[in-house]
Order: C-alpha cells, then structure tokens, then sequence
C-alpha cells in the first residue's frame, strides 16, 4: 500500500500537492481518489489477470473510447499497472436504483453497445461467457480447486443454457454491469470499470443488469421492451432467463479461480462464491419452473 501511495504522489501529471483517500468496495483491483488543483480524480491499479482474460492496455482503450462516445469519464493518464481517470461526483446505484431507473438503463446500454464500435481501435476483443466458463473449468482443475468434483456438472450445464441462446448482432458490451457500475451525477448516468468490455452478445450484459440488481421477471420484461423497443419475443425470454443462470455461474467461477489466484485486501472469495452460488441456485429453479429442467 505504502509503494504505491508513493507511486501516485510521484506520478507526471500533479500540477501541485495531492491529497490522497483510499477507494474501496472493488473485488480486484486497488483504487484510489486524489484531490489535485481542486480537480479530483480516480487511481486504479491493476496488472494484467490472463486467468481472467483480463489485460490493462484493452482496459485503458476500452475506457478511452467510451469516454469518447460519451458514456464514461475522461482518462487522463495511464502507464502499465495505473490508470487514472476524472471523478465523478454523484451517487453510486444500489440494486434498488437499478431497478427503478431499468427502462433509462436499458436505453442507455442499448446506445452504448450501438455506439461503441466507431470508437474501438486495434485488435477485437470477444467476450462469449461460455467460453469463459470452460476455461474458467480448465483453470480450476489445473489449480486443485476445491470445486474440482463439480466442473463436469457446471460444463454440462452452460452446454444446455448455450444451446437456447437467441442468435443477436454482435455489439460491443461492458460485460460487469454490477449496480456500482451505474453512477447518477444528478443529470445523467454514467458507466465506469471496463475490464471485461469487448464484443459479443447483448443479452449478457441484459442478463447481468437484472441478476445483479435481482429484478423480478415482470421488471426484467419491461427491461427487455425497453432495450429492444418491442415486447419481448419467448425465445427471448427463455435466452435471457438462461443467460441470468450463465451469468450467475460465471460470476461464482470467477469467484473459485479468485480463490486461486487473487488475494485483495478484505474480500473474502469464499463467502462470495457460496453467495453466488445460493443466488444460481435460485435462478435454475426459477427457470426449471418456466422452461423445465435445465
């Protein structure tokens, strides 16, 4: 910690004293605010997690760009290891608020995934959550996972929850659309963290917005007419209530592979995957109880 409050006070682009606050609430990585010349802003840092799929330099561009489209604030520096980027001042959304605010949500993530490929540059990077899951299995066997006995059941499992997904256009999504993700400054909202961003499918991003904020299948409706401007077809609908239980396994995988390899300051990855995995259990029930046994 102390290196790297060192690192920032260090950093090219004060123009005077930096006042510095540690940030907290992130899974992953360690950020920070800094006042400097009255401006205020936001330090993360974070090294490249290939057992994540996880690389800065896409993250830096992936940021740039939505800034550029007019979704996130403006980076203002970055080098390997730190980015840093404006502060906004407003209130961070609780699930609640997603909820509430979901047909201004889902507008806004539909002109973000149409938007954001003009301003994309180098190489494409795909996001396919079942994709993710499998390599997330190679992981944890390679690792010694205590979820070792368990990676058949999940494989088969995202195999079915695959085979019903909608065919969409390709567009390019955030891919980590948790609540904090959202901030209200009073006029707009704003999206932040990018570490996921590249393209692939819509409904990821749709399933994650309503598993994270835990919408009711009537909210996730108007969710869905909202973002696709038409009431939602049932192929649509059993591909999203799949995608909520791939989302939901992806997220307590990525809580197992954490297990592994990460070790942040005051998370406890354990409880998080045992979280997530209540939480998917929940959502295979509920779409067993609608499309039959997954």
């Amino acid at each position: 910690m102390t290196q790297n409050l060192d690192r920032i006070a260090t950093l090219p682009l004060w123009s005077g004293p930096v006042d510095i606050e540690p940030l907290h609430g992130g899974l992953s990585n360690e950020s920070h605010t800094v006042v400097c010349g009255g401006e205020k802003y936001v330090v993360r840092f974070g090294v490249d997690y290939p057992f994540h799929h996880v690389e800065r330099e896409r993250e830096v561009m992936a940021a740039k760009a939505a800034h550029a489209a007019g979704f996130a604030p403006e980076v203002v520096y970055a080098e390997p290891g730190i980015m840093i980027s404006r502060f906004i001042e407003g209130k961070t959304y609780q699930a609640e608020d997603v909820r509430r605010d979901r047909e201004e949500i889902a507008r806004l993530v539909r002109r973000f995934h149409t938007s954001l490929p003009a301003h994309i540059s180098g190489a494409g990077f795909i996001f396919w959550v079942f994709h993710v899951i499998r390599d997330y299995a190679h992981t944890l066997k390679i690792g010694g996972s205590r979820f070792e006995s368990e990676l058949p059941r999940y494989l088969e499992l995202a195999q079915n929850l695959e085979a019903v997904q909608a065919p969409l256009p390709i567009c390019f999504g955030h891919h980590d659309l948790l609540p904090a993700n959202f901030i209200h400054d009073g006029s707009r909202l704003w999206l932040i963290d990018f570490e996921y961003a590249g393209f692939g499918t819509a409904m990821f991003d749709l399933a994650g917005i309503t598993s994270n904020a835990e919408f009711g299948p009537d909210e996730a409706k108007e969710l869905l007419s909202a973002y696709f401007e038409v009431l939602p077809s049932p192929a649509i609908l059993q591909s999203h209530a799949a995608m909520q239980c791939a989302s939901l396994l992806r997220e307590a995988m990525w809580s197992m592979v954490s297990e592994l390899h990460l070790n942040a300051p005051g998370v406890d990855y354990e409880a998080y995957t045992a979280e997530n995995l209540e939480r998917l259990a929940a959502s295979l029930d509920s779409y067993s109880s609608a499309y039959g046994k997954v």
